[in-house]
């Protein structure tokens, strides 16, 4: 397609002291791409136009402006842009790395800071020198992009009333995503619903950060405004897909409002402090006493969202409907688990509720493929760098669905002894491999999740059957990852540091040979309806004094379609007798629905803030980082279990600290708790 060319106006952004107008050169929007189909977008400012009125010109000229907006969007899968994917514990991975540049790994390591913080996202203009090297896009910038497009969207001549009330819909959402994003982050920030005029000067350009209930208060409606004007789903999926909807609008206001339930966002209770945050106003910027009411929100907006999405046609993934072809030749243990990872890969299947615009998730299969060849002579991006540590394989369940710590079956079992595998177990291990006890008997979503030593590996131009009986191994790749292996450490900057890799992120058709990789992209989920499930069964068991049928209908659901019993039945039968009533308290059922989403969502953004959101940073990640002894090539060696690094997550690190120069340039600007004094 051709460029569409447009300006951006900048004025003025929080921490500025004068107006700052800018106009944009070159900028490339984003690879808008749906399977085989894509559109890019490249906005030139032509020379001697630099006009809002040729800006929107015509209805191709707005288009463009818009996409420019949607461009603002984080890169969702990428390990180097998202700190939810790197972050913390759920993966772990070495340096100097062929792979990608693991900026934002250095946040677990404690490297945050004020002068230069990673994935700054509060960034003051369009191209920060530093992004190369410590992430993050200017959002400021790109809410204020979404004001100019609606103050000027009634100027095209030739755009129809329908899609210009479907555009300014699209721009609201936008604007309420990008505060959204900073919210997370940042806590309290402004609330910037119009962009200062040209004439504003000294205390009109100190802007002031918000208290959190304000802050959610204008999303949520923003939001819900959107949602009027969106459509219920996308109508011309050769062009379109990615644009936002009416279901994505209303699960971004439930989630929203989930948040602001959370600990995190909602007063103090006993266990987990508020904190405290006053400006130069006296206004106190967090709630300081605990609301259950915002539960009550949550859990409506979360219906009404799931209700919208299944009218949208939504529904969870099923393999048998996706690939009902080799759903026929394959086993029921297969099936089951590329029920969680085809939910994740398989592009634009019916459970992602939003999707990326830009699927482009090279960044992540890259490190995460298994090497098949020993003669793979191909493309150095092939790091297998993306390890996740043993804390993330013991959390997912046993194959009767409880934790390995509450099965009465496992119970004195060593977890880290080596055992063989027989016939019984070929659809998951080589039969005759040895391998931990650990990797036995698990439930689906660790198959479908986790590549391990000795484990099955369904894809890679084998689709068409799983045969893994002892006379026949051509149907399914078994993958080893011990020293001197091809899937494990064969050179000192490239191999899975614990032991493991992550098979959830990668699509089945995605194929490696001896020479090369062919990366089959897929839009990487920021929502997807089982989200929504388990965010309205947390949400309606903490409006509730025990849980009823509400709230195990919906965890049930999402446990179902992987083979489990519901949560109920399966800790009555296999939990240990202390256990088995654990799914009819509050309290119990709390930490169930905690750890399904956990498993559920691992490796997709979420666990990190939804760990935040608890208020349970502290717990989970001051801890060892321990794997596999990645450098053992011998089965004794390769299975002793080594400690890699002790993170250490201080209160402070809940929130992002806003960069110096900021709070230099805007003193109404307060910085966020524990980093007043840090460099």
């Amino acid at each position: 397609m051709k460029s569409i060319k447009y300006i951006n106006l900048l004025h003025s952004l929080p921490g500025r002291n004068k107006i700052i107008r800018k106009f944009v050169n070159c900028f490339l929007v984003f690879l808008w791409m749906t399977g085989g189909l894509s559109c890019n977008y490249l906005d030139v400012v032509p020379d001697n136009t630099p006009t809002i009125d040729h800006a929107f010109k015509n209805r191709y000229e707005a288009l463009g402006f818009l996409y420019g907006c949607y461009s603002f969007l984080p890169a969702f899968s990428w390990i180097i842009d998202n700190p939810a994917i790197l972050g913390w514990d759920e993966a772990w991975y070495i340096e100097p790395t062929i792979g990608p540049n693991p900026r934002l790994w250095h946040i677990s390591l404690g490297e945050q800071g004020t002068q230069q913080p990673y994935a700054n996202y509060w960034a003051s203009r369009q191209y920060s020198s530093t992004y190369d090297l410590l992430g993050g896009k200017p959002l400021w910038t790109a809410i204020r992009d979404c004001n100019l497009f609606i103050e000027n969207i009634d100027k095209p001549f030739d755009l129809p009333e329908d899609e210009r009330i479907r555009y300014i819909a699209e721009a609201k959402f936008l604007k309420a995503y990008f505060h959204f994003w900073l919210f997370r982050m940042y806590g309290p920030i402004p609330v910037v619903d119009e962009n200062l005029p040209l004439t504003a000067k000294g205390n009109d350009v100190q802007v002031y950060r918000q208290p959190v209930d304000d802050v959610v208060e204008y999303m949520a409606a923003l939001f819900d405004e959107a949602a009027k004007d969106l459509p219920d789903a996308i109508d011309d999926i050769a062009t379109d897909l990615g644009r936002v909807t009416r279901p994505i609008a209303l699960a971004m206001k439930a989630q929203v409002l989930t948040y602001a339930a959370s600990p995190l966002f909602n007063g103090t209770e006993e266990e987990a402090p508020s904190f405290s945050l006053v400006d130069n106003r006296g206004a106190e910027l967090f709630p300081q006493a605990y609301d259950a009411n915002k539960w009550q929100k949550a859990a409506a907006a979360l219906k009404e969202a799931i209700d919208a999405a299944h009218a949208g046609g939504h529904s969870l993934f099923d393999f048998n409907i996706a690939y009902p072809a080799y759903a026929r030749a394959v086993s029921l243990e297969t099936i089951m688990a590329m029920q969680v990872r085809g939910a994740v890969t398989e592009r634009w299947n019916s459970e992602i509720v939003w999707g990326s615009s830009n699927p482009n998730t090279n960044n992540i299969q890259y490190p995460n493929l298994p090497l098949f060849y020993d003669t793979y002579t191909g493309n150095g991006n092939f790091s297998k760098c993306y390890s996740p540590p043993l804390n993330i394989i013991e959390m997912f369940y046993t194959k009767n669905g409880v934790p390995v710590n509450e099965d009465a079956e496992w119970q004195g079992a060593d977890l880290y002894a080596v055992q063989q595998a027989t016939d019984n177990d070929r659809a998951y291990i080589q039969s005759g491999f040895e391998t931990l006890k650990l990797h036995f008997d698990r439930e689906p979503r660790f198959y479908g999740s986790i590549t391990f030593d000795g484990g099955t590996f369904y894809g890679n131009g084998r689709v068409s059957s799983d045969n893994m009986t002892n006379s026949n191994k051509n149907y399914m790749w078994m993958i080893s990852t011990k020293a001197g292996q091809f899937s494990g450490m064969l050179t000192p900057d490239r191999y899975p540091c614990t032991g493991y890799l992550c098979k959830k992120v990668i699509n089945i058709n995605t194929s490696v040979t001896s020479s090369s990789i062919a990366i089959y992209n897929y839009a990487f989920p920021i929502i997807r309806l089982a989200d929504l499930y388990l965010m309205y069964a947390e949400a309606l068991n903490e409006t509730l004094g025990a849980p009823n049928a509400g709230v195990y209908e919906y965890i049930d659901r999402v446990r179902k379609r992987t083979g489990l019993e519901g949560v109920v039945d399966s800790w009555a039968k296999y939990a240990t007798d202390d256990k088995k009533q654990k799914p009819l308290s509050k309290a119990g059922m709390r930490d169930i629905i905690r750890q399904e989403r956990m498993i559920e969502l691992c490796f997709e953004g979420v666990r990190y803030w939804d760990i935040r959101r608890w208020k349970l940073s502290e717990k989970y990640w001051n801890t060892t980082i321990r794997g596999l002894n990645a450098r053992g090539s011998k089965t004794e060696d390769f299975y002793q279990v080594v400690e890699l690094y002790e993170t250490k997550f201080t209160k402070k690190d809940y929130f992002w600290p806003i960069k110096q120069s900021e709070l230099l340039n805007n003193k109404n600007l307060v910085q966020n708790p524990g980093w007043a004094n840090e460099e």
